[in-house]
């Protein structure tokens, strides 16, 4: 059907809310369906030794794609196996330990029930996600999770839509109940997303910092002119001043030598130690700190660097402003 320009598009706004209002409707139907078997397809898959293995023909396919991508960047490594090219030769990338996840609204799919015989045959376990548990699908499931809907959003309720909507938020439901059980935290999500921008705001400050040999520090009674060589050395403008190894006591920068020098031309330096020039009480903050915490800190006391403690005021290491430009936290 093609409209001619002189044609007038009459646009009718009820129609998309009563889209909105269908899909939000089967979502929340879902709810009550939140029971046992759920409760058992996240135990299956914490569980699980081996990969989960999402498929589904056509727009279950789309949402099943999404879902395994959503696994796989909470902490369950998942993919996505078209369910007709398997019996044609992908089978391989399917193993005994494999946990199957089946998407099919009708339950009847024939592509999908094809696969149903190759899947018992490997002896991996399968889970359904269909709108007709007593289905052919629904049956031969090891666990069926409810996703039925009254109505598609089509207004001739041909087209998936609310059904598409339903199964994807059951698997989004899915992910994130799994991603609790496993214990899965910020950090876990920022080593899988190392080239994203959440991924950056979640890395932690000993991810960047510099430490052990790479940390100039100098116990508290080293002379100066050994301070002067260890910072010219380093690279930084500074230098961590310790006692006993590992206690912070202070920090010497090219800005504190600086001032001595001009505040006191008389002064020999030289024969001054780390001690006496150190200011006693630098910025630090803890090695399990947001890079974006530390840049926040830096910014607002207009430093260049942090000295990163742990137990109290154990020295760990240094972040310099460099390491967080690398990030492109910015």
């Amino acid at each position: 059907m093609t409209n001619s320009d002189h044609t007038e598009i009459v646009i009718d706004l009820e129609i998309a809310r009563n889209v909105l209002r269908t899909e939000a409707t089967a979502v929340l139907a879902l709810v009550d369906h939140i029971d046992k078997a759920f409760s058992t397809a996240v135990k299956k898959l914490a569980l699980c030794e081996g990969r989960v293995v999402l498929t589904g023909m056509g727009k279950s396919g789309i949402i099943a794609r999404k879902i395994a991508a959503t696994l796989s960047s909470t902490g369950t490594p998942s993919h996505f196996l078209h369910p007709a090219e398997a019996v044609h030769g992908d089978l391989g990338a399917i193993q005994t330990d494999d946990i199957i996840i089946a998407l099919s609204h009708s339950g009847e799919t024939s592509e999908i029930l094809r696969f149903l015989e190759t899947i018992r045959r490997l002896g991996a376990e399968l889970i359904a996600i269909t709108g007709t548990p007593t289905s052919s699908l629904g049956q031969a499931a090891d666990v069926t999770l409810h996703c039925m809907v009254n109505a598609e959003a089509c207004p001739m309720n041909l087209a998936p839509t609310a059904s598409t909507t339903a199964a994807l938020a059951l698997g989004d439901a899915l992910a994130m109940t799994l991603l609790i059980s496993k214990g899965f935290q910020e950090e876990d999500f920022a080593h899988l997303h190392p080239g994203g921008y959440l991924g950056k705001r979640l890395l932690r400050v000993e991810r960047l910092m510099h430490s052990g040999q790479d940390c100039p520090k100098v116990d508290s009674t080293t002379s100066m002119k050994e301070v002067v060589s260890v910072i010219s050395n380093a690279g930084f403008g500074m230098v961590c001043v310790t006692r006993d190894s590992d206690t912070l006591v202070g920090i010497i920068t090219d800005g504190d030598i600086r001032r001595r020098l001009v505040t006191e031309p008389s002064l020999n330096l030289m024969q001054l130690t780390a001690s006496d020039v150190m200011t006693t009480a630098p910025l630090t903050i803890s090695r399990s700190a947001l890079a974006v915490d530390a840049l926040r800190q830096m910014e607002q006391s207009r430093v260049t660097s942090l000295v990163v403690v742990h137990n109290g005021n154990r020295l760990a290491g240094f972040l310099h402003l460099h390491d967080l430009w690398q990030t492109n936290l910015f």
